[in-house]
């Protein structure tokens, strides 16, 4: 078992340097746009990874990681199965968290805002570019239900592959997206001594109020 201090031994300190204000742009879409470009020039592993915190019926909390697939000026968008835990703590409390961790760039991006489902017409727009594999992938897997074996999940797929031979995979009825419209977003750069830079925009009317936070 690892012990306190040797926890402890893995802290860093922070070097890339300040962020102010002058530096941001006014816009948290763009200023997003822009770190968010960064990351996949810098960052070799899923740049787009982002935790997802819900909270079901019990109010209890739940995360996971899922993947950023594209974003607009309305939000950002993620795709699942609808039956999924996470689906199913959306339609109760629509109010989600997403967090983007980029240790490389010693950054993080936290929003917070609304789950939306996407349009069937997006969510089939973008089902087609998957790869054949995950395609078949989401016809296979109940997420989130208790699964029996590994073997039961593989046979499943082999059942699927017999299916959908020579022909194209269709959009499953279970399966879509959602749009996190933020109502705020906030970009953290660390620093020495644990006196990190952070920066919260948040939503008015059309256009976005920024503030400094306290580390």
């Amino acid at each position: 078992m690892t012990d306190e201090r040797s926890i402890d031994q893995s802290r860093r300190e922070y070097a890339r340097g300040p962020l102010e204000l002058e530096q941001l742009d006014k816009d948290a879409i763009v200023q997003f746009q822009q770190w968010f470009e960064e990351a996949c020039e810098r960052v070799d592993l899923e740049p787009n990874a982002m935790t997802l915190a819900t909270v079901g019926g019990d109010g209890a909390p739940a995360v996971r990681t899922v993947l950023l697939k594209f974003f607009d000026r309305e939000g950002f968008v993620f795709f699942t199965n609808l039956e999924s835990r996470k689906a199913r703590h959306i339609a109760r409390n629509e109010r989600v968290a997403l967090l983007f961790w980029w240790p490389d760039l010693e950054r993080q991006i936290e929003i917070n805002g609304v789950a939306e489902r996407i349009s069937s017409v997006e969510a089939a727009k973008y089902f087609v570019t998957r790869p054949r594999g995950s395609q078949i992938g989401a016809w296979v897997s109940q997420q989130s239900q208790v699964l029996t074996s590994r073997k039961a999940l593989e046979m499943k797929l082999e059942e699927m592959k017999r299916k959908f031979l020579n022909q194209d995979v269709p959009l499953p009825s279970f399966w879509g997206g959602y749009r996190v419209v933020p109502r705020s977003i906030e970009f953290w750069q660390g620093q020495p001594n644990r006196l990190h830079d952070r920066f919260q925009y948040v939503r008015e009317g059309e256009g976005w109020r920024v503030v400094r936070l306290a580390p």
